[in-house]
């Protein structure tokens, strides 16, 4: 493979990373094309660009280590045809995702959170001074602050004015079913982690 060639799949590997990872709309598949692969027919461009959009996605989606990653593509240069990749293609893979890994990994863990995220928690215990109506008790109850944030926030605690709080007051049998609800989901999650 060419140097010219070496330079135009990393540029191909990083424009999908573009499109896919980073949520770039300014890059296309036309403009990867007529700037990187102008000679190639657009049958042949759509094949390699789609076959090395699917090398990426398996690698991004097993979150290859260097170890693993070699052994991928050492199986991908064994293929034959049109499925497998060239030593040269398998080195400028490798050496893209080395330098991406990192943030390709937080782009998929971004696109997957629930909206809205927990940015903070606080708590504290007071005593309660008087029910609601009026008579005198003095038991203690928690007093929970959450605070809520959506994806493309700033991720400083200093954004106070982007977030919701949640305020929440619990007394101790409260505090017990909430107790008792978390080692009920511990107990679930241990089950299914050893089982698989």
């Amino acid at each position: 493979m060419a140097d010219v060639d070496t330079k135009s799949l990393n540029g191909l590997l990083n424009g999908i990373a573009q499109i896919v990872y980073y949520n770039n709309n300014d890059i296309t598949e036309e403009l990867l094309k007529s700037e990187l692969y102008p000679d190639l027919t657009p049958e042949d461009f759509h094949a390699l660009h789609e076959k090395m959009k699917g090398l990426l996605k398996s690698v991004a989606t097993a979150d290859m280590d260097q170890s693993q990653l070699e052994a991928f593509l050492t199986a991908q240069a064994r293929k034959r045809g049109t499925g497998g990749v060239s030593t040269e293609q398998a080195a400028v893979l490798s050496r893209f995702w080395k330098g991406h890994r990192a943030r390709v990994r937080e782009s998929l863990l971004n696109q997957s959170r629930w909206e809205p995220s927990l940015k903070g928690l606080t708590w504290r215990v007071d005593l309660q001074a008087s029910a609601s109506k009026g008579e005198a008790t003095n038991s203690p109850v928690a007093l929970v602050e959450l605070e809520l944030g959506r994806a493309g926030e700033l991720c400083s605690r200093l954004s106070f004015q982007d977030s919701d709080f949640v305020c929440l007051e619990f007394d101790e049998a409260k505090v017990n079913q909430v107790l008792k609800k978390m080692a009920d989901i511990q107990e679930s999650i241990d089950t299914i982690v050893h089982r698989s």
